[in-house]
Protein backbone atom coordinates (compact mmCIF):
# COMPACT_ATOMS: atom_id res chain seq x y z
CA UNK A 1 0.00 0.00 0.00
CA UNK A 2 1.46 3.39 -0.90
CA UNK A 3 1.17 5.42 2.34
CA UNK A 4 -1.02 9.01 2.38
CA UNK A 5 0.48 9.83 5.43
CA UNK A 6 3.05 12.68 3.65
CA UNK A 7 4.26 16.01 5.10
CA UNK A 8 5.09 19.06 3.40
CA UNK A 9 8.61 18.47 3.09
CA UNK A 10 8.07 14.72 1.37
CA UNK A 11 8.56 13.03 4.07
CA UNK A 12 6.52 9.52 4.30
CA UNK A 13 5.08 8.62 7.77
CA UNK A 14 5.10 4.93 8.10
CA UNK A 15 5.88 4.99 11.90
CA UNK A 16 3.64 5.71 14.80
CA UNK A 17 4.16 5.75 18.54
CA UNK A 18 1.37 4.83 21.06
CA UNK A 19 1.77 6.51 24.58
CA UNK A 20 -0.37 4.17 26.68
CA UNK A 21 -0.31 5.71 29.69
CA UNK A 22 2.02 8.91 31.55
CA UNK A 23 2.13 6.60 34.61
CA UNK A 24 5.61 5.32 35.71
CA UNK A 25 6.82 3.28 38.79
CA UNK A 26 10.69 5.10 37.72
CA UNK A 27 11.33 8.49 38.27
CA UNK A 28 14.50 9.03 36.18
CA UNK A 29 16.52 12.71 36.22
CA UNK A 30 16.00 13.42 32.46
CA UNK A 31 12.24 12.75 32.24
CA UNK A 32 10.29 13.43 35.79
CA UNK A 33 10.86 14.88 39.25
CA UNK A 34 11.78 13.49 42.02
CA UNK A 35 8.30 13.62 43.47
CA UNK A 36 4.62 15.40 42.88
CA UNK A 37 4.05 15.51 39.38
CA UNK A 38 0.23 14.94 38.49
CA UNK A 39 -1.25 11.61 36.61
CA UNK A 40 -3.66 11.97 33.95
CA UNK A 41 -7.29 10.70 34.88
CA UNK A 42 -7.93 7.36 33.42
CA UNK A 43 -11.11 8.98 32.39
CA UNK A 44 -8.55 11.17 30.19
CA UNK A 45 -7.11 8.14 29.31
CA UNK A 46 -7.62 6.50 25.78
CA UNK A 47 -9.23 3.30 26.22
CA UNK A 48 -8.16 -0.16 24.01
CA UNK A 49 -10.79 0.21 21.93
CA UNK A 50 -10.38 3.76 21.10
CA UNK A 51 -6.62 3.09 20.51
CA UNK A 52 -7.23 -0.27 18.61
CA UNK A 53 -9.78 2.23 15.92
CA UNK A 54 -7.08 4.61 15.66
CA UNK A 55 -4.66 2.51 15.00
CA UNK A 56 -6.89 0.47 12.07
CA UNK A 57 -7.14 4.49 10.65
CA UNK A 58 -3.48 5.18 10.81
CA UNK A 59 -2.70 1.42 9.22
CA UNK A 60 -5.54 1.94 6.79
CA UNK A 61 -3.11 5.36 5.70
CA UNK A 62 0.29 3.72 5.62
CA UNK A 63 1.35 3.05 9.20
CA UNK A 64 4.17 0.00 9.26
CA UNK A 65 5.60 0.00 12.62
CA UNK A 66 3.78 0.43 16.00
CA UNK A 67 6.16 0.82 19.11
CA UNK A 68 3.33 1.18 22.62
CA UNK A 69 5.37 3.37 24.78
CA UNK A 70 4.25 5.10 28.35
CA UNK A 71 4.99 6.43 30.99
CA UNK A 72 5.34 2.63 31.32
CA UNK A 73 3.08 0.75 29.30
CA UNK A 74 3.37 -2.14 31.41
CA UNK A 75 1.64 -0.43 33.71
CA UNK A 76 -1.61 -1.10 31.95
CA UNK A 77 -3.74 -4.09 32.37
CA UNK A 78 -3.79 -6.72 29.76
CA UNK A 79 -1.93 -5.08 27.53
CA UNK A 80 -1.39 -8.45 25.58
CA UNK A 81 -4.92 -8.18 24.88
CA UNK A 82 -4.29 -4.70 22.83
CA UNK A 83 -1.50 -6.25 21.22
CA UNK A 84 -3.85 -9.18 20.32
CA UNK A 85 -5.86 -6.60 18.82
CA UNK A 86 -3.25 -4.63 16.94
CA UNK A 87 -1.76 -7.76 15.08
CA UNK A 88 -5.58 -9.12 14.27
CA UNK A 89 -5.86 -5.44 12.64
CA UNK A 90 -1.81 -6.21 10.89
CA UNK A 91 -0.61 -9.55 10.77
CA UNK A 92 2.80 -8.06 9.01
CA UNK A 93 2.46 -5.01 11.19
CA UNK A 94 6.42 -4.38 13.23
CA UNK A 95 5.03 -4.02 16.56
CA UNK A 96 7.63 -3.15 19.33
CA UNK A 97 7.47 -1.85 22.80
CA UNK A 98 9.85 0.65 25.01
CA UNK A 99 9.90 -0.39 28.46
CA UNK A 100 11.62 0.14 31.81
CA UNK A 101 12.36 -3.62 32.48
CA UNK A 102 10.39 -3.55 36.04
CA UNK A 103 7.85 -5.98 34.65
CA UNK A 104 9.32 -7.58 31.87
CA UNK A 105 10.56 -11.13 33.65
CA UNK A 106 6.85 -11.48 34.54
CA UNK A 107 4.75 -10.44 31.93
CA UNK A 108 7.00 -10.87 28.63
CA UNK A 109 5.61 -14.53 27.44
CA UNK A 110 2.29 -13.34 27.15
CA UNK A 111 3.50 -10.54 25.24
CA UNK A 112 5.19 -12.84 22.69
CA UNK A 113 2.26 -15.09 22.67
CA UNK A 114 0.34 -11.82 21.71
CA UNK A 115 2.31 -11.22 18.94
CA UNK A 116 4.83 -8.45 20.07
CA UNK A 117 8.09 -8.59 17.97
CA UNK A 118 10.96 -6.73 19.76
CA UNK A 119 11.22 -4.36 22.73
CA UNK A 120 13.87 -1.82 23.77
CA UNK A 121 14.56 -1.75 27.18
CA UNK A 122 15.72 1.88 29.07
CA UNK A 123 18.63 1.34 31.10
CA UNK A 124 21.10 4.46 32.04
CA UNK A 125 23.31 2.58 34.71
CA UNK A 126 24.66 -1.22 35.86
CA UNK A 127 25.96 -0.11 39.00
CA UNK A 128 23.18 -0.43 41.62
CA UNK A 129 24.34 2.92 43.10
CA UNK A 130 24.47 5.00 40.32
CA UNK A 131 21.34 3.40 39.15
CA UNK A 132 19.67 4.47 42.74
CA UNK A 133 20.94 8.34 41.66
CA UNK A 134 19.04 8.40 38.49
CA UNK A 135 16.11 6.40 38.35
CA UNK A 136 15.63 7.07 42.00
CA UNK A 137 14.22 3.35 43.09
CA UNK A 138 16.11 0.80 44.69
CA UNK A 139 19.65 0.38 42.83
CA UNK A 140 18.81 -3.56 43.19
CA UNK A 141 16.26 -3.89 40.28
CA UNK A 142 19.31 -3.38 37.45
CA UNK A 143 19.49 -6.58 38.46
CA UNK A 144 15.78 -7.47 38.33
CA UNK A 145 15.91 -5.51 34.76
CA UNK A 146 18.62 -7.83 33.31
CA UNK A 147 17.18 -10.87 34.27
CA UNK A 148 14.04 -9.76 32.21
CA UNK A 149 15.80 -8.62 29.39
CA UNK A 150 17.21 -12.61 29.13
CA UNK A 151 13.91 -14.11 29.24
CA UNK A 152 12.67 -12.01 26.75
CA UNK A 153 15.48 -12.88 24.55
CA UNK A 154 14.70 -16.81 25.87
CA UNK A 155 11.22 -15.89 24.74
CA UNK A 156 12.41 -14.81 21.25
CA UNK A 157 11.98 -11.27 21.34
CA UNK A 158 14.46 -10.24 18.70
CA UNK A 159 16.60 -7.75 18.30
CA UNK A 160 16.40 -6.23 22.23
CA UNK A 161 17.75 -2.67 22.73
CA UNK A 162 18.87 -1.36 25.72
CA UNK A 163 18.18 2.54 25.21
CA UNK A 164 20.63 4.61 27.77
CA UNK A 165 20.37 8.13 28.10
CA UNK A 166 24.22 9.43 28.76
CA UNK A 167 24.37 12.16 30.73
CA UNK A 168 27.71 13.80 31.49
CA UNK A 169 28.72 13.34 35.21
CA UNK A 170 25.82 10.91 35.59
CA UNK A 171 26.69 7.90 34.08
CA UNK A 172 29.32 8.55 30.60
CA UNK A 173 32.25 6.46 32.25
CA UNK A 174 29.81 3.31 32.06
CA UNK A 175 29.96 3.42 28.26
CA UNK A 176 32.38 0.11 27.73
CA UNK A 177 30.73 -1.51 29.73
CA UNK A 178 27.64 -1.46 28.38
CA UNK A 179 29.42 -2.27 25.32
CA UNK A 180 30.45 -4.94 26.99
CA UNK A 181 27.21 -6.03 27.67
CA UNK A 182 26.12 -5.89 24.66
CA UNK A 183 28.62 -8.23 23.14
CA UNK A 184 28.26 -10.86 25.79
CA UNK A 185 24.45 -10.92 25.89
CA UNK A 186 23.66 -10.32 22.11
CA UNK A 187 21.51 -7.55 23.21
CA UNK A 188 22.00 -3.81 20.71
CA UNK A 189 22.89 -0.84 22.83
CA UNK A 190 21.42 2.23 22.04
CA UNK A 191 23.52 5.47 23.12
CA UNK A 192 20.93 8.44 23.27
CA UNK A 193 21.76 12.39 23.74
CA UNK A 194 20.34 13.88 26.86
CA UNK A 195 17.24 15.83 25.67
CA UNK A 196 15.37 18.52 27.34
CA UNK A 197 12.71 17.06 27.80
CA UNK A 198 12.46 16.63 31.58
CA UNK A 199 9.92 17.89 33.87
CA UNK A 200 12.28 19.73 36.35
CA UNK A 201 13.25 21.94 33.46
CA UNK A 202 17.02 21.27 34.64
CA UNK A 203 18.18 20.27 31.11
CA UNK A 204 21.53 21.70 29.64
CA UNK A 205 24.20 21.60 26.87
CA UNK A 206 27.01 21.09 29.69
CA UNK A 207 25.51 17.79 30.37
CA UNK A 208 24.98 16.34 27.00
CA UNK A 209 27.59 13.59 25.75
CA UNK A 210 27.35 14.88 22.04
CA UNK A 211 27.30 11.70 19.93
CA UNK A 212 30.18 11.79 18.19
CA UNK A 213 32.68 12.40 21.58
CA UNK A 214 30.33 8.89 22.75
CA UNK A 215 31.87 7.29 19.34
CA UNK A 216 35.29 7.82 19.82
CA UNK A 217 35.32 6.93 23.60
CA UNK A 218 33.94 3.60 22.31
CA UNK A 219 36.35 3.42 19.52
CA UNK A 220 39.41 3.80 21.55
CA UNK A 221 38.68 0.40 23.01
CA UNK A 222 36.52 -1.49 20.08
CA UNK A 223 37.17 -0.84 16.53
CA UNK A 224 34.01 -0.07 14.37
CA UNK A 225 33.18 0.45 11.09
CA UNK A 226 31.32 3.70 9.73
CA UNK A 227 29.84 2.18 6.94
CA UNK A 228 26.18 1.73 8.38
CA UNK A 229 23.93 4.92 8.43
CA UNK A 230 20.11 5.38 9.88
CA UNK A 231 17.99 5.42 7.34
CA UNK A 232 14.68 6.33 8.80
CA UNK A 233 15.70 5.28 12.21
CA UNK A 234 16.40 7.47 15.32
CA UNK A 235 20.47 5.33 15.27
CA UNK A 236 23.35 5.37 13.40
CA UNK A 237 24.31 2.06 13.57
CA UNK A 238 27.90 1.00 13.81
CA UNK A 239 28.73 -2.53 13.51
CA UNK A 240 32.07 -3.90 15.42
CA UNK A 241 34.68 -4.58 13.01
CA UNK A 242 35.23 -8.17 14.25
CA UNK A 243 31.79 -8.64 14.07
CA UNK A 244 30.73 -9.43 17.77
CA UNK A 245 27.43 -7.05 16.95
CA UNK A 246 27.04 -3.21 16.72
CA UNK A 247 26.28 0.38 18.89
CA UNK A 248 23.76 2.75 17.99
CA UNK A 249 24.03 6.29 18.87
CA UNK A 250 21.27 8.46 18.50
CA UNK A 251 22.69 12.23 18.48
CA UNK A 252 19.63 13.77 18.49
CA UNK A 253 20.29 17.10 19.85
CA UNK A 254 24.03 17.54 18.36
CA UNK A 255 23.30 15.57 14.50
CA UNK A 256 19.64 16.20 14.42
CA UNK A 257 18.17 13.37 11.69
CA UNK A 258 14.88 15.52 11.46
CA UNK A 259 15.10 15.24 7.25
CA UNK A 260 14.56 11.73 7.77
CA UNK A 261 12.04 11.49 10.26
CA UNK A 262 8.94 9.35 9.22
CA UNK A 263 7.38 9.08 12.70
CA UNK A 264 4.29 10.98 14.63
CA UNK A 265 2.92 9.94 17.88
CA UNK A 266 -0.42 9.79 19.51
CA UNK A 267 -0.16 10.72 23.81
CA UNK A 268 -1.86 8.92 26.50
CA UNK A 269 -4.76 11.34 26.41
CA UNK A 270 -5.40 10.63 23.09
CA UNK A 271 -3.17 14.05 20.96
CA UNK A 272 -1.36 13.51 18.29
CA UNK A 273 2.26 14.85 18.09
CA UNK A 274 3.74 15.29 14.75
CA UNK A 275 7.30 15.86 16.28
CA UNK A 276 8.49 14.73 19.88
CA UNK A 277 9.32 18.53 20.31
CA UNK A 278 6.05 20.10 19.16
CA UNK A 279 4.71 23.13 20.28
CA UNK A 280 1.10 22.04 19.55
CA UNK A 281 -1.35 19.03 19.28
CA UNK A 282 -4.65 17.92 17.18
CA UNK A 283 -7.10 16.36 19.64
CA UNK A 284 -7.79 13.06 18.42
CA UNK A 285 -9.74 11.76 21.12
CA UNK A 286 -11.88 14.62 21.11
CA UNK A 287 -12.88 13.74 17.93
CA UNK A 288 -13.38 10.10 18.92
CA UNK A 289 -15.81 10.90 21.43
CA UNK A 290 -17.73 13.66 20.16
CA UNK A 291 -18.77 10.83 17.15
CA UNK A 292 -16.74 12.01 14.59
CA UNK A 293 -16.57 8.88 11.49
CA UNK A 294 -13.33 7.08 10.68
CA UNK A 295 -12.77 9.67 7.07
CA UNK A 296 -13.17 12.39 9.52
CA UNK A 297 -10.63 11.15 11.70
CA UNK A 298 -8.52 10.42 8.60
CA UNK A 299 -8.52 13.69 7.36
CA UNK A 300 -7.24 14.99 10.61
CA UNK A 301 -4.62 13.02 10.68
CA UNK A 302 -3.45 13.44 6.90
CA UNK A 303 -4.19 17.47 7.85
CA UNK A 304 -1.99 17.26 10.97
CA UNK A 305 0.78 15.28 9.39
CA UNK A 306 0.82 17.72 6.02
CA UNK A 307 1.97 20.61 8.69
CA UNK A 308 4.96 18.62 10.66
CA UNK A 309 7.75 20.61 11.30
CA UNK A 310 11.08 20.86 9.25
CA UNK A 311 12.86 20.04 12.70
CA UNK A 312 13.08 20.83 15.89
CA UNK A 313 15.27 24.28 17.04
CA UNK A 314 17.09 22.82 20.04
CA UNK A 315 20.26 24.43 18.96
CA UNK A 316 18.40 27.84 17.83
CA UNK A 317 17.72 30.74 19.49
CA UNK A 318 14.25 30.80 19.45
CA UNK A 319 14.15 27.19 21.04
CA UNK A 320 10.71 26.63 23.59
CA UNK A 321 10.76 23.84 25.20
CA UNK A 322 7.34 21.50 25.21
CA UNK A 323 5.30 21.90 27.78
CA UNK A 324 4.86 18.16 28.59
CA UNK A 325 8.06 16.07 29.86
CA UNK A 326 9.57 12.57 27.69
CA UNK A 327 6.62 10.62 30.06
CA UNK A 328 3.64 12.94 29.39
CA UNK A 329 4.89 12.90 25.74
CA UNK A 330 5.68 8.77 25.19
CA UNK A 331 8.94 8.11 23.90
Amino acid sequence: MVSRLKDSFGRTIDDLRISLTDRCNFRCVYCMPAEGLPWLPKREILTYEEILRLARIFIGLGIRTVRLTGGEPLMRQDIDVLIDGLIRLDPGLDLSMTTNGFFLFDKVDRLVQAGLKRINVSLDSLQPARFERMVRRDGQLVFKILEGMRRARTAGLSPIKVNCVVMRGYNDDELLDFVRLGRAENFQIRFIEYMPLDAQGEWSMQTVVPGAEILARIEAAFPVTRESGHGSEPATVYPFADGRGSIGVIASVTEPFCDYCNRVRITADGHLRTCLFSLSEHDLKGLLRSGATDDELADCIIAAVWKKEAGHKINKPDFVKPDRSMSAIGG
